[in-house]
């Protein structure tokens, strides 16, 4: 079983800057596409950006330019540096994974974190 925790979320003025992490247990983190999704209140949760194991990037075209998705192996963590925040991005973010980039479900989700951008 993996299990993902977030961290990172706060309140921040538009145009200001913010990185979350999401630390991942288990033997394989390596080899996950890892991804970042958001909610919105009232809202569906979303796709935001996700990388494979080889470093290959996707974006929601809102955060083109904006978000930076990585990762670090060695330290099993997946970071989301989000610049330029505007009241939009408020939402919770969530950390999701799956072993398989084939895979059209994402396997293990994290609690979520608060995201709030005032204007």
């Amino acid at each position: 079983q993996v299990e993902l925790v977030e961290s990172g979320g706060g309140l921040v003025q538009a145009g200001g800057s913010l990185r979350l992490s999401c630390v991942a247990s288990g033997p394989t983190f390596s080899s996950y596409h890892m991804a970042w999704f958001r909610q919105a209140p009232g809202k569906e949760r979303d796709f935001v950006a996700s990388i494979n194991y080889s470093r290959n990037t996707y974006y929601r075209d809102s955060v083109k330019g904006r978000f930076t998705i990585s990762r670090d192996n060695a330290k099993r963590t997946v970071y989301l540096q989000m610049n330029s925040l505007q009241p939009e991005d408020t939402a919770i973010y969530y950390c999701a994974g799956k072993e398989s980039s084939y895979s059209p479900n994402y396997n293990y989700w994290g609690q979520g974190t608060q995201v709030t951008v005032s204007s």
